[in-house]
């Protein structure tokens, strides 16, 4: 039977690649995004979210076998928390009872290497306790910080600390329905191309020793889609609440055998 698949941020980079490859396999996909989508919705916004949900459910006839949370941007500002975090939790959330009804339901989403850089303690609890007003507050309190990508470091960390959270409970193993992340470091996107612009970043990429161990080549988008479409397929049975890096080996030097 043909698998109905939701992908967000569909129009661009890993949500695109995503996209395509499901397709190419056979399933059907109910693409979401601003623009060049099946579903057209913003989901920074709780009115885009529950649009979005209705309009997903008119698509799919009231079942989805897996969804892809992929959607999010990189700037200094609000907008990162309202998208990287409560945009993506709340695509999961309200196609959560949509997935209920699927033989085989998986969900997935996009939490980033930079869950494991320097984040805002206060802006993740807010997120993590689910208070937009707290979290919006506090990243505008932050924005301008010294700190590189302050904001989306917090909102990644954030996001997968919640998949951690709520992939062991009811309401998502306990109705079979596995919830992973994958951890991306640097994938070519439209999202991060202009950063290569920088010679700063371009020079910290050159500079890795060769030593290290680190692949230093940019992962391409098919590459973290290609890992999202094996989490959501049937062939992922048992995977739970896990978070899994694609970075070319740069978590493993970072962190060695420590967690969070």
């Amino acid at each position: 039977m043909e698998r109905v698949s939701v992908v967000t941020g569909v129009a661009s980079g890993i949500g695109k690649a995503t996209a395509e490859l499901l397709r190419s396999r056979g399933e059907r996909v109910i693409g979401v995004d601003l623009h060049d989508a099946d579903v057209i919705a913003d989901l920074s916004t709780a009115e885009g979210l529950e649009a979005m949900v209705r309009d997903v459910e008119a698509a799919s006839g009231g079942v989805v076998d897996s969804v892809y949370s992929i959607a999010g941007v990189l700037v200094d500002s609000p907008l990162t928390v309202k998208v990287n975090f409560f945009g993506m939790v709340g695509t999961l959330v309200g196609l959560r009872p949509l997935l209920a009804k699927s033989q085989a339901p998986r969900a997935q989403g996009i939490a980033s290497l930079a869950s494991i850089s320097p984040v805002d303690d206060a802006l993740v609890n807010a997120m993590l306790a689910g208070d937009r007003e707290a979290a919006l507050a506090r990243a505008e309190a932050v924005v301008g910080s010294q700190i590189p990508f302050f904001i989306y470091n917090s909102t990644k960390q954030a996001f997968a600390r919640w998949v951690r959270r709520h992939a062991a409970t009811p309401e998502w193993a306990g109705a079979s329905i596995t919830l992973n992340a994958v951890a991306p470091g640097a994938v070519l996107t439209p999202m991060i191309a202009t950063m290569f612009d920088d010679p700063q970043i371009v020079g910290e990429q050159e500079a890795i020793p060769a030593g290290s161990a680190v692949l230093k080549d940019v992962a391409q988008p098919s590459e973290v889609a290609a890992l999202l479409g094996w989490l959501g397929s049937t062939a992922n049975s048992h995977l739970c609440g896990q978070i899994i890096f694609i970075d070319g080996g740069s978590e493993v030097i970072m962190r060695q055998d420590s967690t969070w």
